[in-house]
This record gives structure tokens, sequence and C-alpha cells, in this order.
């Protein structure tokens, strides 16, 4: 049985708070045993935890905002676009990114696919 509309967009907004501002422990508790993730699409996939903590490990310490911009969901799966700021003193680095996700029974993330290039990253003004 797929999840509920509402479980998957409860996870979908755990994962941008989680990204923004939590920690890796907060974001991998949003993931099913055995997720891949392909961040971005284009590159060798993510495949077990560890390679999974040391992704997002790396952007833990970045003070950030995310903000989701439009969600569609269709029974186990969710595209949404979302808006994530990273603050950087006098500048933000602003990066828009299509996540492409699927959901196991318990709305736990299985699959995650990020569409997103440097092209996509603009550095504007802290305001």
């Amino acid at each position: 049985m797929a999840p509920s509309s509402d479980a998957i967009r409860a996870t979908v907004e755990n994962y941008i708070r989680s990204v923004a501002k939590g920690t890796t422990d907060d974001v991998l508790a949003l993931y099913a045993p055995g997720a891949t993730v392909e961040d971005p699409v284009g590159t060798e996939p993510r495949t077990t935890e560890v390679a999974l903590r040391e992704f997002y490990g790396v952007i833990e310490p970045l003070a950030q905002t995310g903000e989701l911009l439009t969600l569609k969901i269709a029974a186990n799966n969710a595209a949404f676009l979302f808006r994530l700021t990273t603050h950087l003193g006098e500048q933000n680095l602003v990066m828009e990114v299509i996540d492409v996700m699927t959901f196991d029974d318990d709305a736990k993330i299985t699959s995650m696919k990020a569409y997103w290039s440097q092209d996509d990253m603009v550095t504007v003004p802290a305001s």
C-alpha cells in the first residue's frame, strides 16, 4: 500500500528543513534502509549509509534556509522544486533544485534524484 499524500508531504517538508537546518542524522532518519541518492543526476549514485552520511555531513555545518516552492505527488513518488539558501556572511548562495523521490509504505525515502547544475547557483548580497 502506498503512503498517503499527507505522509509524503510531511517527509518532503522534513527533508527540506533537515537539509537546511538539521543534522546528518535528521536527514538520514528520513531514508529507508538501502536507499539511493543521485545528487546531482549524472553523478555516481550513493548506495550505502556511509556514503549518504558523508554526503550530507558536508552541508551540516552550513548556515542555510530552505523553502518548498512546488510539490507534486503521484502514488509513492514526489517531484518538488525547492530553494536552498546558504548564508555566507555578506552574500548568500541561492540554488533552486528539483528533487524526485520514491517512498516506501512508511513514507521513508527509497530513492532521491536531484536535478541541478552549477548554472543554478546564484550569489546575491545578503539582506
